[in-house]
């Protein structure tokens, strides 16, 4: 096991790196407190991952209509329309507020005036 500060780990990380991967266990500080290790990793994947159903777990199947194109009215609908527009519509009465929630009181960053300082 060796111990190395933060800054010693950024400038000598390929080195640490080549004694992690031949098993040596590196500790990483900061102000001399363990934050970190560095070490090998045990295993990892070579080959992809198998596709398909996890072993044990439920199964579903699909319908053949799942796939068949959605009728025009639908498509409307999910395209921000309306099937009958006039039905959905918010009455006249109703008036609609514009949120200022995102609305900046000033310039982004723009300095305050400095504060005045009492004298003794």
């Amino acid at each position: 096991m060796n111990k190395v500060n933060v800054f010693e780990a950024k400038a000598k990380l390929s080195e640490y790196i080549d004694r992690a991967a031949k098993g040596e266990l590196v500790i990483i500080c900061r102000h001399n407190e363990p934050v970190a290790e560095l070490r090998a990793l045990a295993g990892f994947r070579t080959e992809p991952r198998p596709l398909g159903p996890i072993p044990g777990r439920p199964t579903f199947t699909l319908p053949p209509s799942f796939f068949e194109p959605l009728p025009a009215d639908e498509l409307d609908l999910w395209d921000g329309g309306t099937a009958d527009q006039e039905l959905l519509k918010p009455p006249a009465t109703t008036r609609r507020t514009v949120s200022r929630v995102a609305e900046t009181k000033g310039q982004y960053g723009a300095r305050r005036p400095a504060r005045k300082r009492r004298q003794s």
